[in-house]
């Protein structure tokens, strides 16, 4: 995820890296050279184009625009969404490593290090990506049972069931009273609670043929801008134009980029991040040594 520096608003006006521009660039310029070409033939009187009927236009850029801006906010939920769950993860982590207090300090170790595999593994679902052993450098885990979520289709729900186990072995053996078993097992109930949220925003995207019907009619409408413009603006067409399809075309490139937030696309959200977060906090409190925290690159890149 890019956080960048907003203080200088010129180098706003330029910036490259991680903006929509360098996606939409190519078909923008092709719609330029399309307005270029139109004003020319007019200017020159080689050939006569008819203009697109002004109320026809406007109406259909209107209908977009309003189609163009639902989407977004669409899609920008669940951005939000996402953000919110794993920052109810991260609280969620911390009233945890509190309550775990009452366990005795080998279990409580236990305990808070199934937390962090857990919280590993859920970034790792969510991304569908394969476990690695080098995440896992603050902790020593068995080959055998590191294989074995590898290979569960559900890793994450496998590591709440042993921290469960974990828990109701304490109650049976008199280390914890139920009254405390209930106020730590609602913080596991709270992270299933999560993994379903998160769960629900990856397996359910927007409709398919909403997206297409959108992203075509986008993309119809900027290629007819030029014919609809090039009898009013003139020299100008190109520069209009350009800038106009830089918006609506933006506005879906980003709208896509939005609708799944956890992979490792620029704008996405920032899990590695998150999860060091939760990580290093752990360790500080069981006086571990602690992992490098991640570090913004020249881009304001987290990595």
């Amino acid at each position: 995820m890019i956080v960048r520096d907003k203080s200088n608003s010129l180098k706003l006006l330029f910036v490259w890296h991680g903006t929509v521009l360098p996606k939409v660039l190519p078909v923008i310029i092709g719609i330029m050279s399309l307005s270029m070409v139109a004003w020319a033939l007019a200017h020159f009187r080689l050939y006569h184009v008819h203009s697109v009927p002004a109320v026809g236009f406007t109406l259909l850029g209107v209908v977009i625009s309003i189609f163009l801006g639902f989407r977004n906010n669409a899609c920008y939920d669940r951005w939000w969404e996402g953000r919110k769950l794993w920052g109810a993860l991260i609280a969620n982590t911390r009233h945890f490593t509190r309550d775990t207090h009452f366990l005795p300090p080998a279990v409580r170790e236990q305990l808070l290090m199934d937390m962090l595999l857990f919280v590993s593994l859920l970034r790792d679902r969510l991304r569908q990506q394969k476990i690695t052993r080098a995440q896992f450098t603050y902790q020593a885990i068995d080959n055998t049972r590191l294989d074995a979520l590898d290979t569960h289709f559900n890793a994450p729900q496998k590591v709440l069931e042993a921290m469960q186990k974990q828990l109701i072995d304490a109650v049976n053996q008199g280390q914890i009273s139920d009254i405390i078993y209930t106020s730590i097992h609602k913080h596991l109930i709270e992270m299933g609670s999560i993994q379903a949220g998160c769960d629900r925003i990856l397996s359910t995207p927007l409709p398919f043929p909403y997206s297409v019907l959108l992203h075509r009619a986008v993309y119809c409408f900027c290629w007819i801008l030029p014919f609809g413009l090039e009898s009013v603006m003139g020299i100008w067409t190109p520069l209009l134009v350009g800038f106009l399809s830089y918006l609506l075309l933006g506005l879906d490139e980003l709208s896509q980029q939005l609708e799944e937030p956890f992979g490792n696309d620029d704008h996405d959200l920032p899990l590695d991040t998150i999860v060091r977060l939760i990580e290093r906090e752990t360790l500080a409190l069981l006086d571990r040594p602690l992992p490098d925290a991640w570090r913004a690159d020249q881009y304001y890149n987290y990595s």
